[in-house]
């Protein structure tokens, strides 16, 4: 009898005389967006410090963008793990088919109604089960969702110059106060390059080859400021983009204006002129006619009805999205009215085009080193970024299971955000139960 007390009494002793094991604690998370970033574009400049992280941790051959692959709509599916028809954010203008009213990218940041659509960016998440977040730049960073916004942010003011490499330094720097001084879990970080320099010189240009050295060292300077904050071995840093670019094709245009038997009295409302898509609501009795007119008007572009849309883009099932839909093949871009636009470089193709891919590079505690991982869809990073932060997801369209091979068996998060979980003990054997017994309860028997 004395035997069986001996190890009851050895059992509670654990809870009061040797303290649990912990589990590790909580890493943090920094995920990065370089807007425009093609999948290749590291292949014709050198870029040593895109090398030594994928050295150092983990590069996807390519990630596949959501379509349409445009800023916001694809920062957004990052955000939540949903296609854009799930999501809501369908463009990066907000518009309104009754009045005709369309606003510019900027405005539309801060209009809430466009972006609360019932899918929770994981900022909200991660903050509903007790993590600070943090944003600078992001899209999506200023509005509200559910009455709720990011616990910190910065949001880039009206003629913001996203090419400044002085302001890139001084966010990298602001990320690194934010994660020591007030100990934020995550942060998301958005620089607008290479995307504007792609879209103005051209993806092939000089122009475009030198902003991503100045990107290359952007990324080295976050490293070194990550070292020097004391983060390197509790920080997951994540860098990617929402899509890539393509050269414009400047001959056998598509002018939607030229096309014979066609005129815009027939539309209520049209969403031209903004790359390779185009929306329109034609006037009442007249959506076969536009649809007929338009249909096989040039060989580069493609017009849909809603309901016969491709399913494999995963866009045309929302209220948000016109009886007509537009896009065209690579290269090639729409004008309505009147030809306004002048880029040599577009975005917003067909996300299996491979000029549209983009990359994902990752390091830190919860990776694996030197790993390439074959190419996955942008959807699926949003189960990678809760699993990170230890927190249960919303419902979303991605897969853990597509990520899971580039982490490490234990991320160092277990407990979906209750904190680090104990080891289990183990069993004790006789002897040792009574010695703890004895040393415990001080000679109790």
């Amino acid at each position: 009898m004395l035997l069986a007390l001996g190890l009851l009494f050895a059992a509670l002793s654990l809870g009061r005389c040797i303290p649990l094991q912990q589990g590790p604690s909580r890493s943090k998370l920094l995920l990065v967006s370089f807007d425009g970033f093609r999948w290749n574009y590291d292949q014709d400049v050198d870029t040593p410090n895109l090398d030594t992280m994928a050295a150092d941790g983990v590069k996807a051959k390519y990630m596949t963008p959501a379509f349409v692959t445009l800023t916001s709509p694809c920062h957004f599916t990052l955000l939540t793990g949903r296609y854009l028809e799930n999501h809501g954010v369908i463009h990066n203008m907000w518009f309104d088919t009754k009045t005709g009213v369309r606003l510019p990218y900027y405005t539309t940041q801060g209009i809430s109604s466009w972006w609360d659509n019932g899918s929770l960016p994981i900022w909200i998440t991660a903050q509903r089960q007790g993590l600070k977040t943090g944003s600078i730049h992001f899209p999506g960073t200023k509005a509200k969702y559910q009455k709720e916004e990011v616990y910190k942010k910065l949001v880039e003011p009206p003629l913001f110059n996203y090419s400044n490499e002085a302001n890139w330094r001084q966010s990298i720097n602001t990320a690194m106060e934010w994660f020591t001084a007030e100990n934020l879990d995550f942060i998301t970080l958005y620089f607008g390059e290479p995307d504007s320099t792609g879209h103005k010189f051209g993806p092939e240009s000089t122009q475009r080859k030198n902003m991503i050295k100045q990107v290359d060292r952007t990324i080295g300077y976050l490293r070194q400021r990550i070292r020097e904050s004391g983060l390197e071995s509790n920080l997951n840093l994540i860098i990617t983009s929402d899509h890539g670019m393509e050269t414009v094709i400047k001959t056998n245009e598509i002018h939607i204006r030229t096309f014979s038997n066609f005129t815009f009295k027939d539309l209520d409302f049209e969403l031209l002129d903004y790359g390779p898509n185009g929306l329109l609501v034609p006037k009442e009795g007249k959506l076969e006619h536009v649809y007929s007119v338009l249909k096989n008007a040039h060989p580069k572009l493609h017009v849909y009805k809603k309901e016969e849309f491709p399913k494999r883009f995963h866009y045309a099932n929302h209220s948000r999205i016109t009886p007509l839909l537009l896009y065209s093949d690579p290269g090639y871009v729409i004008h309505g009215r009147y030809k306004v636009q002048f880029n040599k470089g577009e975005h917003g193709f067909d996300n299996q085009a491979m000029n549209m891919k983009t990359i994902f590079r990752a390091v830190g505690p919860s990776f694996k080193k030197g790993l390439v991982v074959e190419p996955f869809d942008s959807v699926n990073v949003y189960a990678l970024l809760c699993e990170l932060l230890g927190i249960t997801p919303e419902p979303h369209d991605g897969s853990l299971e597509v990520t899971k091979p580039m982490l490490r068996e234990s991320t160092g998060n277990e407990g979906n955000g209750s904190g680090p979980s104990p080891r289990p003990a183990s069993k004790l054997p006789l002897m040792l139960g009574l010695a703890l017994v004895l040393g415990c309860w001080g000679g109790v028997f």
